[in-house]
């Protein structure tokens, strides 16, 4: 009784910790901003010599700054005032066009470090599951319903495919998965600019790198009309997030998978092969990623172009670090970066602030989660044995 009393104590702490130090993360960081926000702006500076006129305007100038930041990613009244009040979460719906893409490569991100492997290849995968997409895109002419469902699944297969040639080259040979993806994120970018030069990809007509869009018919619908960008691939983010999840819980190779991420000796010794289950996570890995592409091509952009990946499978690290490698997590932490990146843009337009500083605090708040030891010390929140485990793993607990 008193084991499992005891037992019952310590998961109810750990999942406190982990509520709680993501949170807490957030409040350091932005208070760490705010300090930022205030030391480089030379207008409240120059009232240092008077304390109360100090306080107030830095006060007001951190408040204008993230409320600029609040305006520019979820609702903006200034926009509901001209017209109706649902206008005014535009913001929101950029937010959530933003999250989307992040969501599918965090997850390509945090299924590999439950694995015990680091993907940093999900930028090369996201290339091509939006090369495959566009080209189906573009290139064939089926039914509406269909022409979406083809699109991304060849964008999916691409980069499955890709992603896999990690998995086996490390199960085969050994070479290690991040020197590997690195690499393949070089073959991936070079080969975009290839492609988009020739005559098979580019749009006729043109002679900067961009292909044809893709048809109507294989484009993803819309949610709230042709003024709000949002559209049906949240949903496919949405359930590939719970998908990512059962497998990881609720499956015999999500255990498999969790089993080789904990102690790959151990594993090996009960049976599991270590390769299948390598090759396997990075081909799901980049079939995650793909998917993310194909959907930012479906739904978004329409036409694919050299930068189409922007920096987003290099942020889906950052957001699976932020979500502590678990696909809830994942999915909140897409959500938090995207307002944030959409909030950049209203803070330096309204305030004048530097929209650099939303980097910064997005980089305090990875650097807080990693470094847990430093938010527990000033907030005082409790170590558990079973945290300390986790700690020692990583993220494969």
């Amino acid at each position: 009784m008193d084991d499992k009393y005891l037992n019952y104590k310590i998961e109810i702490e750990k999942i406190k910790n982990n509520i709680l130090l993501p949170i807490f993360a957030f409040i350091f960081a932005f208070f760490i901003g705010g300090l930022i926000i205030v030391f480089s702006d030379p207008e409240v500076m120059s009232n240092i010599k008077s304390p109360g006129k100090f306080l107030t305007s830095a006060g007001a100038k951190i408040g204008n700054s993230y409320l600029a930041v609040f305006q520019g990613s979820i609702y903006d009244i200034n926009l509901a005032r001209g017209e109706s009040f649902f206008k005014g979460f535009y913001p929101l719906s950029e937010t959530i066009v933003t999250a989307t893409p992040l969501i599918l490569t965090g997850l390509a991100v945090t299924l590999a470090f439950r694995s015990g492997l680091f993907n940093i290849g999900a930028q090369g995968q996201f290339i091509f599951g939006a090369i495959g997409a566009s080209y189906v895109g573009f290139h064939f002419d089926l039914p509406p319903v269909i022409h979406p469902i083809a699109s991304i699944l060849a964008g999916v297969f691409l980069a499955g495919i890709y992603g896999g040639i990690v998995g086996l080259l490390k199960a085969k040979t050994g070479a290690h998965e991040v020197i590997v993806t690195i690499m393949l994120n070089y073959i991936a970018g070079f080969f975009i600019l290839w492609l988009l030069k020739t005559t098979f990809f580019l749009r006729p007509g043109r002679i900067d790198p961009i292909a044809p869009e893709v048809s109507e018919n294989s484009r993803l619908p819309l949610l709230l009309g042709k003024d709000l960008r949002i559209h049906a691939g949240i949903f496919i983010a949405l359930l590939a997030a719970l998908l990512v999840w059962w497998l990881l819980t609720k499956s015999t190779l999500g255990f498999k998978f969790r089993a080789v991420g904990s102690n790959s000796n151990a594993a090996r010794s009960a049976g599991i092969s270590i390769p299948f289950v390598t090759t396997l996570t990075m081909v799901l890995c980049g079939a995650l990623a793909g998917l993310g592409g194909a959907v930012h091509v479906l739904g978004t952009e329409y036409a694919l172009t050299s930068g189409i990946g922007g920096s987003l499978g290099f942020d889906a690290i950052t957001v699976a670090l932020l979500g502590r490698a678990a696909p809830l997590g994942t999915v909140v932490a897409a959500f938090l970066f995207a307002a944030l990146r959409t909030g950049g843009v209203t803070l330096q337009s309204n305030t004048g602030t530097p929209a650099e500083i939303i980097q910064v605090i997005q980089a305090l708040i990875v650097l807080f989660i990693a470094a847990p030891a430093l938010i527990k010390g000033i907030f005082r929140l409790r170590n558990t044995s079973a945290e300390k485990t986790l700690t020692a793993k990583g993220w494969n607990g």
